[in-house]
């Protein structure tokens, strides 16, 4: 046993990583060393010869985390990680499905639509049925067809009690069978479809139980109902399932995350073994005692509570100002002080709830000359040039790919119009055939693109993955029409010649990092490494971000802004059974990405979608500790409005808004007001003037009204 192993190990880590072969809960807060974790256990397993390298399955949310924890368990055992099962759900369940592609009813080199080729699918099959698209929306239609697949649900499982429903999912068969036709697939299907054969196929599916006896998952939290199934099916009555979670940090039920599987698993699995990581390695005590204090809120939790062997450390800044830009000014002013302290840019993040939000934060970033980041961007694989040049690369592999096709046949341009187009569609429509083999018989320059695609083929059938690539790019048009490009679109197109250079780069490095350095396999990997990676350069730079897009992340100095009601917590929350649970976890999240700093920002009055909106400060800020908080503003700390509309909880920490006259009406946002009919209320809004003057009141007992200050009978508290 190789004993450096477990050396700086906590007592509950270690407890996590030599647990005998039994299906276990470790539930990992913020901070605690998860990974770590995770990784020491798999070397466990192998260094004491439990199991081989190729004998566990282990699964990641992102190519990033998988990525990573084989780096970290080639540091620790001198073992070969290649062929080992690590990797996302949608990359296993691919490997899973070239390797047995006829028992899937798939053609061995299918392809794998992304996000927007898939909805171009949709589109197409729309137009095939007459499919009003004003009335069924096409992305709509994609969340549909895609949930139903999460959901674990073909077409003819899906219940449809009226006509709308039934319209949708007519559209949902027809797009399975062209993609069938097509021999393509889309992400859910990957996992519905690897889930189908291993239901089915019963010698198939045991042989993958009597392999995998262990098998690990990280962010639990974060799987579908259809990830938990395809699980229980691999583990089987006699698998360990070793699930790495924190249903505190389970933010994602938009995408069909189901955090109720965290309790199925200690039922399903008769788990004994939860273990707790509890101490943080990230924050100061403080910061903590804050997340600990707003998550106690939540009910149905499994329960922990951080802690850390930090100090307390600095209290927590709260800064309330009259406007949106105000507060996007004083956050610059705080990030140049910071500077001042030594702290580089790339140290700091900028939450917000909402994208809407970043814009003043963006002015005011650039007025200031500060350098910034959006996270979030258009990824590489993202790029339209990108994806130009891999639609020709997908339509050499596979001619029966319609999507490829259609991005590619006018472009660069040939003269074939949407005329032509249409004819081809309607010719493969009537003979069942893919678009492709309708070019085939059709004459005239859909001949000479038809020719194109066949020369590529021919040219580049014994070259090397990166020669293909470079001489595709050459010979398909995409270089020169770039480098022709000028006026105001030739820095544009500078660029992008740019980042086709790069792809022949990352083909280099493919074949390097991988045994299987095949076009099939490269466009594969594309596929799945779609938004995984941040293009940009490397200079010290702001982090902004919603929070959703941050978990996963630290920093040692973070704001999060627009901490107002309706806002943060959202207000759709409100309509969602758990919608405020999940606002809080959301809350939780933003708050542990702190390491030394943080920093809570709200704003009397902001400008969203072109409208002032005048809110009142987060409901979370009441249910953080006072004692934890350092309020940077001037405010009136006489009277709180928790106490003024009926909170059982008083605190100063929410004390009213600064008030200051707005519009020259004499009321100002926050006053305690009272009305002979509504009773006692506060000013939440007041807009136009003269006689035209409304004042918002959200009252105590009638709710939030709009009033004619000519006629309303108001009195000052």
């Amino acid at each position: 046993m190789n004993t450096t192993l477990l050396s700086g190990l906590n007592s509950p880590q270690l407890q996590a990583v030599t647990l005998p072969l039994q299906s276990a809960l470790i539930l990992a807060g913020a901070g605690s060393g998860k990974t770590r974790v995770l990784t020491t256990r798999i070397a466990y397993l192998i260094n004491t010869g439990a199991v081989s390298p190729h004998a566990l399955l282990a699964v990641t949310f992102t190519n990033k985390a998988a990525k990573e924890m084989v780096t970290r368990l080639s540091a620790m055992l001198p073992i070969n990680t290649r062929g080992m099962w690590i990797g996302t759900f949608h990359g296993l369940c691919n490997r899973l499905l070239r390797a047995h592609f006829r028992e899937a009813n798939l053609p061995q080199a299918f392809q794998i639509l992304d996000s927007g080729d898939q909805l171009s699918a949709i589109k197409r099959v729309m137009k095939a049925l007459n499919v009003d698209d004003e009335k069924f929306p096409p992305r709509e239609m994609q969340n549909f067809i895609s949930g139903s697949k999460e959901q674990g649900l073909r077409a003819h499982e899906v219940e449809a009690y009226d006509p709308y429903t039934r319209r949708k999912v007519e559209v949902f068969a027809e797009y399975d069978a062209q993609c069938q036709r097509e021999g393509v697939v889309d992400f859910s299907e990957l996992l519905l479809r690897c889930y189908e054969l291993l239901s089915r196929n019963a010698s198939l599916r045991e042989h993958y139980q009597e392999r995998f006896k262990h098998i690990l998952v990280d962010e639990f939290q974060d799987t579908n109902p259809l990830q938990y199934q395809w699980l229980k099916l691999l583990a089987g009555k006699h698998n360990a399932l070793f699930a790495v979670g924190d249903d505190d940090q389970s933010i994602y039920a938009f995408r069909g995350a189901n955090v109720g599987n965290m309790k199925d698993l200690l039922r399903d699995f008769n788990v004994e073994a939860v273990i707790k990581l509890e101490q943080n390695y990230r924050s100061h005590g403080n910061i903590l005692d804050a997340a600990n204090a707003l998550i106690s809120n939540n009910s149905n939790r499994l329960g922990k509570n951080l802690w850390t062997a930090e100090q307390g450390g600095e209290k927590l800044r709260v800064y309330e100002a009259p406007t949106d830009v105000e507060e996007a000014n004083y956050i610059v002013s705080e990030i140049k002080q910071l500077q001042s302290e030594g702290l580089k840019l790339a140290e700091i993040a900028l939450l917000y709830r909402s994208n809407a939000q970043s814009r003043v934060l963006e002015h005011a970033l650039v007025s200031a000359g500060l350098s910034y980041r959006v996270y979030g961007g258009l990824r590489f694989f993202e790029r339209q040039e990108i994806k130009l040049a891999l639609a020709y690369l997908r339509l050499m592999e596979n001619t029966d790919d319609d999507n490829a096709l259609l991005r590619i046949i006018n472009f660069p341009t040939r003269g074939i119009g949407a005329r032509s187009i249409e004819q081809l569609q309607e010719a493969a429509r009537i003979n069942n055939t893919t678009l492709w083999d309708a070019a085939a018989r059709a004459g005239g320059k859909v001949s000479g693109f038809v020719a194109l695609i066949e020369a590529l083929r021919q040219a580049t059938q014994d070259l090397p993955l990166p020669e293909i690539i470079d001489h595709v790019l050459a010979h398909s048009g995409l270089i020169g029409h770039y480098q022709n490009e000028t006026g105001a679109k030739k820095r544009e197109a500078q660029e992008r010649l740019e980042n086709l250079n790069e792809l022949v780069t990352a083909a280099t490095l493919f074949v390097h990092e991988n045994e299987d350095d095949s076009l099939t396999s490269f466009l594969t990997h594309a596929s799945l490494e779609a938004g995984e990676h941040q293009a940009g350069d490397q200079d010290d730079a702001l982090h902004l971000m919603t929070v959703h897009a941050a978990k996963g992340l630290e920093f040692n100095a973070v704001f999060i802004t627009g901490l107002e009601q309706g806002l943060f917590p959202h207000q759709n929350s409100q309509n969602v059974d758990g919608g405020l649970d999940e606002e809080r976890r959301l809350m939780y999240v933003a708050i542990t990405r702190a390491r030394r700093r943080l920093y809570m920002t709200f704003a009397q009055s902001r400008m969203l979608h072109g409208k002032v909106n005048y809110g009142m400060v987060s409901s979370f800020l009441r249910e953080l500790p006072e004692e934890l908080l350092h309020w940077l503003s001037a405010r009136q700390v006489a009277r709180n409005p928790f106490t003024a509309f009926g909170y059982s909880a008083p605190s100063p920490a929410v004390a009213a808004p600064v008030q200051r006259a707005v519009s020259g009406t004499g009321w100002r946002i926050g006053q305690r007001v009272m009305h002979q009919k509504f009773g006692e209320g506060m000013v939440t809004g007041v807009e136009g003037s003269g006689p035209d003057a409304r004042v918002q009141v959200n009252f105590k007992h009638a709710g939030s009204k709009w009033l004619s200050l000519e006629y309303a009978k108001l009195e000052a508290l």
